[in-house]
């Protein structure tokens, strides 16, 4: 399993930027991993910043290549 360090080195290298944390986590979610909430959350069923549509693609890519998810 991956660290949310080297998914961001692996975005960054492969598309040019940095993904937040919180977009990582939202990411893990929608593609069925069960993320820990972070311990600074307030509610721990809701989110702030939910990943944007168009870097969910990138971030779910590094998922696949780091073996976290299926290739798709």
């Amino acid at each position: 399993m991956a660290t949310y360090r080297e998914i961001q080195g692996y975005v960054r290298e492969h598309y040019g930027y940095t993904p937040k944390p919180c977009w990582i986590a939202h990411t893990k979610a929608l593609c069925g991993l069960n993320p820990k909430p972070a311990p600074n959350r307030r509610d721990p069923n809701s989110r702030v910043y939910l990943c944007p549509p168009d870097k969910f693609g990138d971030i779910k890519a590094a998922l696949a290549h780091f073996g976290m998810i299926e290739k798709s």
